[in-house]
């Protein structure tokens, strides 16, 4: 392996974007085999590459989408539909899982007749006057302790006020087609989806008692990513969720996820160089060529840790990996066991990179960021 990814970097340079397509297919094999009755909707926002969604629409993956730009993403491969094909591929694949969208957006989605979450009385006017074409569902505020990414505090109607949100949109004129929930991104408390599940379920069955012909559950994202060897196995909560859906909720509904990382997290490697070194208080920096500003962000944005190996073998040392640009804060780890010979032009490698990496990079300081290059 080492061997091939530094062939690989020699040929097109550092950093280096690795996406390995085989394994992007082979994760959602894997989610659609140990979830049968659910459908995924890949979460676009965790990364964003266009040849990523290309690998799952032709593997018969839906699409979470949160903005205009991401569901033109998915709308490039359907050019060649038929309408009716076209139109059924949207309202039955895509979801705008984004609580809140701009009326722009609404309107230009219109004609479309999406699928939309809410989970306020504002949003549901918004859509009332933009976008009344819209399926809706409403999205529950849920626990997520314990997530590496908390979403309860931004996203969520309480369950208390499920009724009343669910009987306004259809005074309005709207319809609500189900409920939804996210117990946040990378979830290790399975605990978590087993209180959403009960929450999403009573809500559920209530709608239903009062008229509501309720027929999709969507239980959002949040799978884990074997990072390290102390994360749960996804396959474990497959199982509970496959006898919670089970028990709490008839046949005749359509059960929905969104995973993002999930997909992708594990299909991508990220080679840096080294580009300068110095020592500071008796400990080693080495400046990569990449950064928090770059494929790194994730340090920031998604709360991850990262991990380095090195092509080199020396004696191991604790050191500080630091990033390219002026800015102090871009350290992308101050704890990082790498051997201390080390020099300038040396290369290490980051596994497990593929999730919020490149999808919120940037061009700070006027770096271009790694160069993305795709195994098939």
């Amino acid at each position: 392996m080492k061997k091939r990814l530094l062939a690989l970097a020699e040929r097109h340079g550092t950093p280096l974007f690795i996406l390995d397509h085989p394994k992007i297919r082979k994760n959602y094999r894997i989610f659609k085999k140990s979830l049968p009755r659910v459908q995924c909707y890949y979460a676009v926002k965790a990364n964003s590459n266009q040849e990523i969604i290309k690998t799952l629409f032709e593997s018969g993956s839906s699409f979470d989408v949160a903005s205009y730009n991401e569901f033109m993403q998915v709308y490039e491969y359907l050019k060649h539909f038929e309408e009716k094909e076209k139109d059924f591929f949207i309202w039955d694949k895509i979801i705008f899982s984004n609580t809140i969208k701009d009326p722009e957006t609404l309107r230009k989605i219109k004609r479309y007749k999406p699928l939309v979450t809410y989970d306020n009385v504002d949003e549901l006017k918004k859509i009332s006057q933009h976008c009344e074409t819209a399926g809706l569902v409403l999205r529950l505020k849920v626990p997520d302790t314990g997530s590496q990414v908390e979403m309860s505090s931004k996203f969520g109607a309480e369950p208390g006020e499920a009724d009343s949100l669910i009987r306004k949109a259809f005074d309005m004129g709207l319809v609500v087609e189900g409920l939804s929930f996210h117990v946040g991104s990378q979830c290790t408390n399975f605990d978590n989806y087993t209180a959403a599940l009960a929450i999403t379920s009573e809500v559920f069955h209530e709608a239903r008692k009062k008229g509501y012909s309720l027929k999709i559950v969507d239980i959002g994202g949040g799978f884990p990513v074997p990072y390290d060897k102390q994360v749960p196995r996804f396959e474990k909560l497959a199982q509970l969720i496959n006898a919670e859906c089970q028990r709490l909720f008839p046949e005749d509904i359509e059960i929905i996820a969104e995973p993002g990382r999930f997909i992708v997290a594990t299909a991508a490697t990220l080679i840096s160089a080294i580009i300068g070194k110095a020592r500071r208080d008796g400990k080693i920096f080495y400046y990569l060529n990449d950064g928090v500003y770059q494929t790194f962000s994730g340090v920031v944005y998604d709360h991850w840790i990262p991990n380095f190996h090195s092509f080199g073998r020396g004696k191991n040392e604790v050191c500080a990996v630091v990033g390219p640009t002026c800015d102090s804060f871009d350290k992308v780890s101050l704890s990082v066991e790498l051997p201390g010979n080390l020099g300038i032009g040396d290369c290490l490698y980051t596994e497990n990179i593929g999730a919020y990496s490149i999808a919120s990079s940037t061009k700070f300081n006027g770096f271009d960021g790694a160069r993305v290059i795709h195994i098939y």
